[in-house]
């Protein structure tokens, strides 16, 4: 582990070293790679520096134990410092985990109704909101790229841009069916209905990510339909585009610019050319990432929100919260943190480290 730790150190040291040549101000992508990996270092070399700081203060002290002057002072010392190397070690285990390459990353968080009509629309606009207030209490940004409105309120589908550090690790466990029970406003015998709502969580493509050959794009424009201001049904400000190789179709008119709705079509549409790309790679590998994180497929039923029991379940870990009020106004960190804890232990005890 150690070996590794210190090579890991020697590579921290060079991106510093390369980031700061000044011929990198021509370079704007190997720029943000070097930047991203740097960032994702940073963590782990914190973490063994204090490591190894610690384990020589404990050796300097284990030397005064027995000094006239500073021995019982060396004892005092000892006492904090003995038990900071076992949560540092454990630290250090995790942290030196194979990561996944998209962590760092901004996400497209994509919510559509699914079984349910009326009500499943309905909650896929509260789940969006309660994504909303979890991202204010995260510092993240949440910018709306795409939107489709129920006929009697709600959302048929919409999409957001989610920025902001290690979005991607936070929210990725949130991809899958997400099941609501509860008794519609219109229900007059006050009988529970269930509908379900799909999450799909996909890592900001950036150019760098995915290069796309203009000439495999089909690009239309038309007139937007629905709100949008004067604009709407007298420009063809509406752009839908085609990736021919893949049949992948994204279609965006929330924006009065022609030139924004086809800015934000691409970054969706290299986002979902990446996640088809990565379910390639992933499917010739072996289980042992799927048993790990899941597969990520979105009939999974992963959680139900039941409001007459004021319960949030996730099935995965059969983890459950009382609070469901509190959870829909974005207070998910208990259950996020529990979703990580448990897929790190799994990692844990892939990788061969002994559980506590």
């Amino acid at each position: 582990m150690f070996d590794k730790l210190e090579s890991v150190e020697q590579r921290y040291f060079e991106l510093e070293s390369k980031l700061a040549d000044p011929t990198m101000a021509d370079k704007p992508e190997e720029f943000r790679r070097l930047s991203r990996e740097h960032s994702g270092l940073q963590e782990l070399v914190q973490t063994y520096q204090k490591y190894r700081q610690v384990k020589k203060d404990i050796a300097d002290n284990k030397e005064l134990i027995f000094d006239a002057d500073l021995g019982a002072m060396a004892k005092e010392e000892l006492k904090i410092l003995e038990p900071q190397l076992e949560p540092l070690t454990k630290q250090l285990q995790l942290l030196l985990l194979p990561q996944d390459p998209n962590d760092q990353k901004n996400i497209l968080l994509e919510i559509r109704a699914g079984a349910g009509g009326e009500e499943a629309a309905l909650f896929a606009s509260e789940l969006y909101r309660m994504y909303q207030k979890y991202c204010e209490r995260q510092g993240f940004k949440l910018s709306m790229m795409s939107a489709s409105q129920a006929e009697k309120g709600g959302l048929k589908e919409i999409i957001a841009l989610v920025e902001g550090n290690k979005v991607y690790s936070r929210l990725k466990f949130e991809a899958g069916v997400h099941r609501v029970q509860r008794v519609p406003e219109t229900e007059a015998q006050g009988r529970v209905h269930t509908s379900t709502v799909t999450v799909a969580v996909l890592p900001e493509a950036e150019e760098v990510d995915i290069k796309i050959n203009p000439a495999d794009l089909r690009i239309d424009v038309f007139r937007s339909s629905g709100a949008g201001g004067q604009s709407v049904n007298t420009t063809d400000s509406a752009v839908r585009i085609t990736h021919i190789p893949t049949g992948v179709v994204v279609a965006c008119q929330d924006e009065r610019s022609q030139l924004k709705n086809k800015d934000k079509a691409m970054k969706i549409l290299r986002s979902r050319i990446l996640e088809a790309e990565q379910e390639r790679v992933a499917k010739e590998h072996s289980d042992t990432r799927r048993a790990m994180v899941g597969t990520g497929d979105r009939s999974e039923r992963i959680r139900t929100y039941n409001f007459p029991q004021g319960r949030l379940t996730d099935h995965r870990i059969n983890f459950t919260l009382y609070q469901l009020p509190d959870a829909m106004e974005g207070h998910v960190d208990q259950l996020i943190d529990a979703l990580q804890a448990h897929y790190q232990a799994e990692a844990l005890k892939t990788a061969g480290y002994a559980q506590a």
